[in-house]
């Protein structure tokens, strides 16, 4: 049975089950933190170190993050993580994923609609968060040069959501609709199969 990691933060966290379900009779395991997302890059990272202390060397990490480390804290104008602290936690990712004999896929953080979107965390700490589409466009584009220099091929999950009026996210604005989140689920199980062959 081939071994993958889903990692990124609440956008992955609300498709990994249908995704698990799509795969169930390809003979692909799906491994995941179940009792928390990715959140911010430099945690993900965190989190893959663990899952893989757990799970031994794994065929495939699909993983994207990017809004927690674009919101930015109350009373400065401040990105939480800067694009190039974003991409150097990104590139920790990769290296890490391919010591552990891993492909790696990255998938590009959903497009938000209108000026702003302003959300509440929902993983216990209190956070609040606000985001602009040029924020998304800035770490993407930070992301997709890291890529390329990489080799990593990219899911881009943004183009799939843009197509879409109101890009499928639910009333937050943030998160996705059951619709949208099985759109993403079918582009996140096919391109795993694409990856490994399948």
């Amino acid at each position: 049975m081939k071994k993958v990691i889903l990692l990124g933060d609440s956008i992955r966290e609300w498709y990994t089950l249908k995704v698990r379900d799509i795969l169930a009779d390809k003979g692909i395991e799906i491994i995941w933190q179940p009792h928390d997302n990715g959140r911010f890059a430099a945690y993900s990272y965190a989190q893959l170190s663990g899952l893989l202390k757990e799970h031994g060397k794994v065929d495939l990490v699909h993983f994207n993050t990017g809004y927690w480390d674009m919101n930015k804290a109350p009373f400065i104008d401040e990105y939480n993580f800067p694009p190039e602290e974003y991409v150097f936690y990104l590139r920790k990712i990769i290296r890490l994923s391919r010591a552990a004999g891993a492909k790696v896929v990255f998938a590009t953080t959903t497009p938000l609609p209108g000026k702003k979107v302003d959300a509440a965390d929902n993983t216990g700490t209190n956070v609040d968060f606000s985001f602009e589409n040029n924020s998304v466009l800035l770490y993407n584009n930070a992301a997709l040069e890291l890529m390329k220099e990489e080799n990593v091929p990219v899911n881009d999950l943004y183009a799939i959501c843009k197509k879409h009026e109101n890009y499928y996210k639910c009333e937050d604005n943030l998160h996705h609709t059951p619709e949208g989140n099985q759109v993403l689920a079918e582009a996140v199980a096919a391109f795993i199969l694409k990856e490994l062959g399948e």
